[in-house]
């Protein structure tokens, strides 16, 4: 079986990681091979958004490279769904793997389905219900035109089911390990929805003994642990609205006038804010070029608080134990407000101390595996 992973933007890379692992592992035991062609658009084109993760995750080099580069959304999905068909056609694959709900998600998606290849969609079913923001727009699409929908909670099964999902393994229930999948129906005109986890909870466990040897990272910004807030803004809801970025840039000044904060800027965000932005940080928030993800990590599982329009450093926190706010008027991940250890900006009412028990809502650090069995099932299917 071949398939190609279609990948372009940090969590993705994280993802995959996580997938990739699992397909070497599946490889070496199984007299099955699954042949794992990698597909980089390029969205992340920025040396450190990108190649810097695949060094330090050691994952192979692409095989493709699209070179998508920046652009408004309809140019950068154009390119990619032009470059992607054209890969495609030449690989013939099996199925195409797309991972969360940027612009290579949704443009690998439609490069798939137009040429009739069944979809995988990790990290599927995940709602914000605010159809203004891209990423929104994204994931709702490709899971419309998915085969096997991968979620990583109970609640993105249902929320499925809600528009009308029918083929919902174990009522949205967490998927038991391979060898036990009997119930699982893949029919290519029959899409099926399953939960296997939050493929990105794995990384981090893999990852954080890497992360805790990159306190360096503190020693070069004079950073004490719990004494600092982390920032990270990316979205272009955000960055590409001057509105909403000067709102975020005077709720962080309000909220942190006595904290060190410390805010590793995105490539987008930093053209924005030196070229259109008239509002400035205050001086007690020290700008600094992107890390890489163990640096990251490190100085997330150090901070008091992590400000952060990010989905996947929601959760990230969330595992870590670190209070987070959110820098949007939703979340795709609202299982991470209960306790109180995450909050939206427009909630904020003030630093406390989150009082409730981190549930595992998320799985349990193993939703590669669950993936890779479901794909051995569809393999057998062939």
């Amino acid at each position: 079986m071949k398939i190609i992973n279609i990948v372009g933007a940090r969590p993705q890379f994280i993802k995959y990681f996580s997938v990739s692992r699992e397909i070497k592992k599946f490889n070496n035991t199984s007299g099955l091979k699954i042949r794992d062609v990698l597909v980089h658009t390029g969205q992340h084109y920025d040396y450190a958004m990108s190649k810097i993760f695949f060094e330090e995750l050691g994952i192979k080099k692409p095989d493709y490279h699209l070179g998508a580069g920046s652009g408004s959304h309809g140019e950068q999905i154009e390119r990619i769904v032009r470059k992607a068909e054209a890969v495609l056609v030449k690989e013939k694959p099996d199925m195409v793997l797309v991972y969360g709900d940027t612009n290579s998600t949704l443009g690998g998606a439609l490069a798939a389905a137009k040429l009739h290849i069944p979809i995988a969609h990790i990290e599927a079913g995940l709602r914000s219900y605010n159809k203004r923001m891209a990423e929104e727009v994204n994931r709702v699409l490709t899971d419309h035109i998915s085969a096997i929908l991968f979620c990583p909670s109970r609640r993105a099964c249902l929320n499925l089911k809600k528009e009308g999902f029918e083929n919902i393994v174990n009522s949205g229930r967490l998927l038991a390990l391979s060898g036990r999948n009997k119930n699982i129906r893949l029919n290519p005109d029959s899409p099926v929805v399953v939960n296997v986890g939050d493929v990105m909870h794995e990384a981090l466990i893999y990852s954080a003994g890497m992360a805790k040897k990159k306190t360096a990272i503190l020693q070069k910004f004079n950073l004490k642990p719990r004494a600092y807030y982390l920032l990270t803004v990316h979205r272009a809801e955000n960055t590409d609205n001057p509105g909403n970025f000067e709102a975020i840039i005077k709720f962080v000044n309000k909220i942190s006038a006595k904290k060190t904060v410390i805010f590793p800027i995105h490539p987008r965000a930093k053209k924005a804010y030196y070229k259109g932005i008239k509002r400035k940080f205050f001086g007690n928030v020290i700008l600094i070029e992107p890390v890489g993800y163990f640096e990251m990590l490190a100085l997330l599982r150090n901070s008091s608080l992590l400000l952060t329009d990010s989905g996947g450093m929601q959760k990230e926190a969330y595992w870590l134990g670190i209070p987070c706010v959110t820098l949007r008027s939703e979340t795709e991940w609202p299982e991470t407000l209960k306790g109180g250890w995450n909050v939206l900006m427009k909630n904020y009412k003030g630093f406390k101390k989150p009082g409730g028990r981190r549930e595992r809502f998320y799985g349990d650090g193993k939703a590669s595996e669950r993936i890779a069995g479901v794909l051995t099932k569809w393999i057998k299917n062939l």
